[in-house]
């Protein structure tokens, strides 16, 4: 890269936190991430199995400075076109337990300290034979029963590490400059990128799409909490609510079968767990369901979305008519929102395929 020629990417931040804990939230065993980068901000994709996907939108706006200079920025045509932001990108792959170790390697890039959760989430820079910061991994994720969201705060007298983000382009390593506190020591870390390779595509129509709810995560995430870990798949059950017995008005219909408007099942080798969600406000924000579905998932599968589920706020869940399920988790803003309800606001995006046997 020649000196006149800026890199494509400068991002910085003061405190990497809420950067680091989404992408705890996609973070698979030992896989490699595609970045996009986007002049609205950057896209983290990851996959597993051929069956399920997790994409991080983190918009510019969570950053103190995102600088995207495109390589297709002379190209007036591609600027232009419907779709210009979409094909305005730049994409190369990480390793994303690496990056996320070298956003910890002061130990202050974990959740704060300041929550419920006990012994503490920072974490320090691991020794040699020591496991990675997904070692636990979701098994036990589903089995920490009870916990809490911790928020990001910004007071008090902890310390915060800034970060300086810079990618030159393909060929060139991600370069992280990690500094703690303005007078704190520093730190450069340079990780290699490589070509992106083709992922599985499961785009969610929202033409197709037959179930749409939207619940606070703490609910969604307390009924997790109370599964047994050995089960091996969870079903979704869900009914239109003029054929339940709870509809919105309250009125009761009597002399006909109970049917839930929502049910989260889950089996087993031990037996099988149900738990009906009532038709109320309170616990269902939004709720649209057209016709009656029964859908079911690897158990395995949903449990790799504890992690961001447990630092959300709110949750969506859509499925559509083959059964493709749809988790979308808003995450916690650093930053106060705009007047026009703009903000520094992130979420994370998880598609997975139902088991074959669901399948007409």
């Amino acid at each position: 890269m020649s000196e006149e020629q800026p890199p494509i990417l400068t991002a910085s931040m003061h405190d990497l936190r809420h950067f680091a804990t989404i992408l705890r939230g996609i973070n698979f065993n030992n896989v490699r991430a595609t970045v996009t980068i986007l002049h609205r901000g950057l896209l983290v994709k990851v996959e597993e199995a051929r069956t399920i996907t997790a994409t991080a939108f983190i918009f510019s706006d969570i950053f103190d400075e995102y600088i995207y200079h495109s390589e297709n920025q002379q190209n007036d045509n591609l600027m232009e076109s419907s779709q210009g932001e979409l094909l305005d990108n730049t994409m190369f792959e990480v390793s994303l337990n690496t990056l996320i170790d070298c956003l910890n390697i002061f130990g202050t890039g974990g959740p704060t300290s300041s929550g419920t959760g006990g012994s503490g989430g920072n974490k320090r820079w691991r020794k040699q034979g020591e496991g990675s910061d997904n070692e636990s991994g979701e098994e036990n994720e589903a089995r920490g029963r009870g916990r809490r969201i911790e928020p990001i705060s910004t007071t008090g007298s902890e310390k915060h590490t800034g970060m300086h983000m810079t990618y030159a382009g393909g060929g060139y390593p991600l370069t992280l400059l990690i500094a703690e506190d303005a007078s704190g020591p520093t730190t450069t870390c340079e990780i290699s990128t490589y070509e992106p390779e083709p992922q599985l595509d499961l785009d969610f129509d929202n033409d197709r799409m037959i179930l749409k709810i939207i619940l606070k995560s703490s609910w969604f995430r307390d009924a997790l909490s109370e599964l047994d870990p050995s089960c091996d798949k969870l079903t979704f059950v869900s009914n239109p609510p003029e054929m339940t017995n709870n509809p919105r008005n309250g009125k009761q219909r009597k002399g006909s079968a109970t049917k839930p408007i929502l049910r989260i099942k889950a089996g087993g080798n031990f037996g099988t767990t149900e738990m009906d969600y009532p038709n109320d406000r309170d616990v269902l924000e939004s709720f649209e369901c057209t016709r009656s579905i029964s859908f079911s998932y690897r158990f395995t599968h949903i449990a790799k979305t504890l992690r961001a589920l447990q630092s959300s706020t709110k949750t969506s869940l859509r499925i559509d008519d083959e059964g493709l399920l749809s988790l979308q988790f808003m995450m916690p803003s650093p930053k106060a929102r705009g007047p026009e309800g703009e903000g520094a606001q992130a979420f994370i995006d998880f598609h997975c395929l139902p088991l074959d046997e669901d399948v007409v």
